[in-house]
C-alpha cells in the first residue's frame, strides 16, 4: 500500500483546516450577534450549516485522496506491460482503477500509438501509456471487446455489442453495416491485403474489403455457427503477401487459403476439441502455436502437422486465453485463468509470474508489441472473461454488476455523511443557543 508524502499529508489537510477556521470565525459572528431572539441568529446558523458541510466534505476528499494514494494496481483488473520477455511487469493503465482489459492494439507505425479497451470505455493513448484518454465516449460507454489498427497505423477498428465502428485516417468513428448474427464481435484482424479486414463474430467468420465499412458473413457452410476463440491471419509465404487465414471454433484449428471463403480442419497431431488458443510464430512465418488445456504444441508447417512442445504447464486444467513466444520457442508467456505462466526453457519447466501482476485474477489478452519483441502486454479482469462475454450477448449493462450488497453499503456510507452532517449543524447550533 502506498503512503502520502509529508507535502500531499499537508496539501490534503489544508480544506479541513480552512473549515475549522471558518467555523472559528461563525462562533465569534454568532457572540457579537448576541442571543438567538435577535433577527441575525437564522444567519449564523446557516453559515454554520455551510461550514459542517465543507467539513465533512473536506473529510471525504482527504479520504478517496489517501485510497488513491494507497491504490496497489495488483488489486484491479487492468493492463500490465513487461520490457524483458515477461519476467517483471508494471501498470500500464496507472491512475486508472479498471475492472477488466479486454483488448489491446499497438499501431504498426508508431510504438506509443496504443488503443485499449475495457469493460466501460475505450482510451487511446499517444505516448505509450503514460496518459490515457476516453476515445468517443457516446459511442464507447460500456464493454468494447476488440480493437485492432490497420496496417497504415492510422485506420482502426473497434467492436462493442453495439456494433463494428471504423475510424478512417483518424477521422470519427463511424458505425460499420454488420450483421447482427455477429454482434458481439470477438476480435478484428487486419488482412493482408490494403483495405481487408476480418471480424470473429459470435456466429462464424465476417470480411470487410472496404475497410471495414461493411462486412458480409464467410466460410458458413464450412465452419460451425458458434463463436470461435481465435483467428489468425499469416503470410502463406514470406514477402509475398498472399494471406492464409486460421481460426479456431469448438477446441479444433480450421485454415482457408482463399480469403476465408472455404476452411478445412487441419488439426492432425492435436488432441481433437480441447484447442485453447492459437497464435503466429513472430520470427517464422511458417510456424504456428497452439495451447490446449495443459500442454503447448507446435507446427512448422502451417499446421498441417502438429507436435507437443515442452512437457505440461501444471496440474489440473488450464483455461489459456493466450500465447506468446520468442527466441524461437524458449521463452513461452501463456495468460490463463490462474495468471500468467511462464517458462524459459523450451516449456520443459513453468512457473507463474507474480511480483507486480494480480495473481489471483484471471489473465485475458497477451500481445507483444510489433516494434519490440521483448515487449509484452497483459490483461487482467476482476470478472472471469467467460462472464464478461456472457453479459455482451445478452446485453447486460453495468448497473447489472452490482450486487445488493454492494449497492446496500454505498447508500449506508452517503446516509452516515449526511447524518454527521444535521447532527454536527443541530449540536453547533444548541451550542451558540445556549451561550
Amino acid at each position: 500500500m502506498g503512503v502520502a508524502s509529508p507535502k500531499l499529508r499537508s496539501r490534503l489537510a489544508r480544506p479541513a483546516a480552512r473549515s475549522d477556521a471558518n467555523l472559528t470565525r461563525v462562533g465569534t459572528a454568532c457572540e457579537a450577534l448576541g442571543r438567538p431572539g435577535t433577527s441575525h441568529f437564522s444567519a449564523c446558523a446557516n453559515q454554520s450549516v455551510q461550514s459542517i458541510l465543507r467539513l465533512v466534505t473536506a473529510a471525504a476528499l482527504t479520504a478517496c485522496a489517501t485510497a488513491a494514494l494507497a491504490h496497489d494496481p495488483s488489486a484491479w483488473g487492468g493492463l500490465f506491460r513487461s520490457r524483458d520477455d515477461g519476467a517483471a511487469w508494471l501498470c500500464a493503465d496507472a491512475g486508472l482503477f479498471v475492472g477488466a482489459a479486454l483488448a489491446i492494439a499497438v499501431s504498426p507505425t508508431d510504438a506509443n500509438h496504443l488503443l485499449y479497451a475495457t469493460d466501460t470505455r475505450l482510451l487511446r493513448s499517444r505516448n505509450g501509456g503514460r496518459n490515457w484518454l476516453p476515445e468517443a465516449p457516446q459511442l464507447f460507454h460500456g464493454p468494447t471487446l476488440a480493437v485492432a489498427f490497420a496496417a497504415n497505423g492510422k485506420s482502426a477498428w473497434a467492436a462493442t455489442p453495439a456494433g463494428v465502428f471504423v475510424a478512417t485516417d483518424e477521422s470519427a468513428w463511424n458505425k460499420s453495416d454488420t450483421p447482427d448474427a455477429a454482434l458481439p464481435g470477438r476480435a478484428l484482424v487486419p488482412g493482408l491485403q490494403p483495405g481487408r479486414v476480418y471480424l470473429l463474430g459470435a456466429r462464424g467468420i465476417y470480411a470487410s474489403s472496404n475497410h471495414g465499412r461493411k462486412f458480409v458473413r464467410v466460410g458458413q457452410e464450412h465452419l460451425p455457427d458458434v463463436a470461435g476463440a481465435a483467428l489468425v491471419v499469416v503470410s502463406a509465404a514470406a514477402g509475398l503477401g498472399v494471406e492464409t487465414l486460421f481460426a479456431l471454433f469448438e477446441g479444433r484449428v480450421w485454415v482457408s487459403a482463399d480469403s476465408a471463403r472455404s476452411w478445412t480442419p487441419r488439426d492432425a497431431g492435436l488432441p481433437r476439441g480441447q484447442v485453447e488458443t492459437l497464435a503466429a510464430d513472430r520470427e517464422q512465418h511458417s510456424r504456428l502455436w497452439a495451447a490446449t488445456r495443459n500442454q503447448v504444441h507446435v507446427s512448422d508447417d502451417l499446421g498441417a502437422t502438429w507436435r507437443s512442445w515442452g512437457r505440461p504447464i501444471g496440474e489440473g486444467v488450464f483455461a489459456i486465453r493466450g500465447l506468446a513466444t520468442a527466441q524461437a520457442g524458449t521463452l513461452i508467456v501463456l495468460s490463463t485463468h490462474r495468471g500468467l505462466q511462464r517458462s524459459t526453457d523450451g516449456g520443459n519447466t513453468w512457473a507463474q509470474v507474480e511480483g507486480a501482476l494480480p495473481v489471483h485474477l484471471e489473465a485475458g489478452p497477451l500481445l507483444r508489441d510489433p516494434f519490440d519483441a521483448q515487449t509484452v502486454y497483459a490483461g487482467f479482469s476482476l470478472v472471469p472473461y467467460s462472464e464478461l462475454r456472457r453479459r455482451a450477448e445478452q446485453g447486460s449493462n453495468l448497473l447489472s454488476q452490482l450486487d445488493p450488497v454492494s449497492v446496500a453499503g454505498a447508500s449506508a456510507f452517503l446516509l452516515l455523511l449526511l447524518m454527521a452532517g444535521w447532527f454536527g449543524a443541530r449540536g453547533l447550533a444548541r451550542r451558540y443557543r445556549d451561550a
